[in-house]
């Protein structure tokens, strides 16, 4: 099967409506936005150097932040804005998606605008104006019937460039839950699924061009004076946003949103749910991609009505524990907690899938090493690789402060990537996952925790406080409950990195259903 007959094209291009409607939503907003910010600011500041230096020079600033961290930013900032508005007018607003997403875009598409109205404006014959005023215009006057008309050519291309950056950098707003083009992109990346990365490369790419495209001919029908050419870009950007708009529309509504975090199971477990949830009549949809902290609080302000966490990474992340409880203890502790901010613990899907130091078994036993703390004797001549947050959680202070590791390197690396690199030698040591079948595919082994430095990580299904008690759905997933056994679950990881048509979460979660339904 060649890489362009491959079904999982059919898979992508079912979820392009709901992923490019979001897109052009998203980027739209900000673009109008940006420019209802920049154009004014732009027209005052350009008879004024101090003012327009530091327009300028605040808005290339933006520009040197890399796009993920500046959407990444506006989330926690909203958040507590949002604890505040709740806390002092009695309420509040979602931090989730699509605020923090326009408003980092917006600041993205500043300055080209600026830069451009200002040039544009600078450029205007000064016998012109002269020649305005002479005929008895006011300053206003001029502005809007001489100067901004024979500028617009030059703002246009401004305009342009705006655009086209914030269509691509709106591909990096999914871990912040914005569904987008980066949907195909950062889930094709953690399920090495390439036919889902190279789709939402090509749509974006596609989109960025078609937009650039059109206002280009309105740019030039305003510099030949030709309406019609005008007019077909107006009307050509006007059918694509109320195209996609209305069809992406369609796609929300009172579905139950499945979230889901940065790796393959995670995407395997948001597909089933999201399968039994429609097999029972309930329209669902999923968010995938989502940090923990950010996915955490999605479901407690009600973005996000279900997903799987693991009673570890909320002791230790979210509630920021550093002592580890027996299993049921620590259980019993969550319910009670999580039941405090009216989030149900609706139960344990049956595995564990802890955090767990791992290396080749060939080096591993060349070296002698069987547990952690073989292992702390070495680590100064060794590299470890672990991806985006482990090194930031309490699990990793944990372990140093047990052990008293200290790796010659560190990396932080995609988690599926991690396990080739360990078993190819690139690293010595990561932190992977104990239900992941890549330790089995690699010959890779667990290091033992004799110390019990890392928590239980058993997985548990949470429900958001607006579903808590939601029949329909408890019914819908009750039958997941205790069902899927470690093995299981690995043998699950295992297809998921297939990277063949049958590798599809969604493919996976089938089979999965499948086999768990037979028990």
């Amino acid at each position: 099967m060649s890489l362009f007959t491959d079904p999982r094209w059919s898979e992508a291009l079912g979820h392009l409506p709901d992923y490019l409607g979001n897109h052009v939503r998203v980027s739209v907003t900000a673009l109008a936005l940006g420019l209802a910010i920049s154009l004014p600011l732009a027209i005052v500041a350009r008879n004024r150097p101090v003012l327009r230096g530091a327009l300028l020079g605040l808005a290339s600033i933006v520009q040197t932040v890399p796009g993920l961290a500046l959407l990444a930013l506006f989330y926690p900032l909203l958040l507590a804005l949002a604890a505040l508005s709740l806390q002092w007018f009695g309420a509040g607003f979602s931090a989730f998606g699509f605020l923090p997403s326009v408003l980092a875009l917006a600041l993205y598409s500043m300055l080209p605008v600026l830069r451009n109205t200002i040039t544009g404006l600078d450029g205007v014959d000064a016998a012109l104006t002269e020649a305005a005023q002479g005929v008895g215009m006011t300053p206003q006057q001029s502005l809007f019937m001489v100067e901004l008309p024979l500028a617009l050519p030059v703002m246009m291309a401004g305009i342009r460039t705006s655009a086209v950056w914030v269509i691509g950098t709106a591909t990096l707003s999914t871990p912040i839950g914005q569904t987008s083009l980066g949907n195909y992109i950062f889930a094709g990346l953690q399920t090495q699924n390439w036919v889902f990365v190279l789709f939402g490369c090509f749509a974006a790419a596609l989109l960025a061009l078609a937009v650039d495209q059109l206002l280009a001919l309105i740019e030039t029908g305003i510099r030949l004076r030709q309406r019609v050419r005008t007019a077909i870009g107006a009307l050509g950007i006007a059918a694509l946003v109320v195209a996609t708009l209305v069809r992406s529309l369609s796609y929300s509504g009172l579905r139950v949103v499945v979230g889901a975090k940065t790796f393959s199971e995670q995407y395997v477990l948001a597909a089933l749910m999201a399968q039994r949830l429609q097999a029972a009549g309930l329209p669902a949809t999923t968010r995938e991609g989502l940090g923990s902290n950010v996915i955490y609080d999605a479901l407690g302000s009600g973005d996000i009505d279900v997903y799987v966490d693991y009673s570890g990474t909320l002791w230790a992340n979210q509630f920021h524990h550093t002592d580890v409880k027996p299993r049921e203890e620590l259980l019993g502790i969550l319910k009670d907690t999580l039941a405090k901010a009216s989030i149900t613990l609706f139960g344990e899907l049956g595995f564990a899938n802890a955090y767990a130091l791992v290396m080749p078994r060939r080096k591993a036993e060349a070296l002698g090493i069987k547990s952690i703390a073989d292992l702390a004797s070495h680590t100064s001549t060794m590299t470890m690789a672990a991806d985006y947050e482990f090194f930031s959680r309490p699990e990793w202070a944990g372990l140093q402060k047990a052990y008293g590791i200290a790796f010659r390197a560190q990396r932080q690396m995609q988690p599926d990537f991690m396990y080739a690199a360990v078993a190819s030698g690139e690293v010595d040591v990561i932190a992977g996952y104990t239900s992941d079948g890549l330790i089995a595919k690699y010959d890779l082994v667990v290091l033992d925790d004799p110390k019990y430095a890392i928590p239980p990580y058993d997985a548990i299904m949470l429900l958001a406080p607006k579903r808590g008690n939601d029949q329909a759905l408890r019914a819908a997933l009750q039958p997941l409950l205790g069902r899927i056994d470690i093995a299981t679950m690995r043998e699950a990881n295992l297809r998921a990195a297939g990277n063949d048509a049958t590798s599809s979460p969604d493919v996976v979660a089938r089979w999965l259903w499948e086999k768990i339904g037979r028990k």
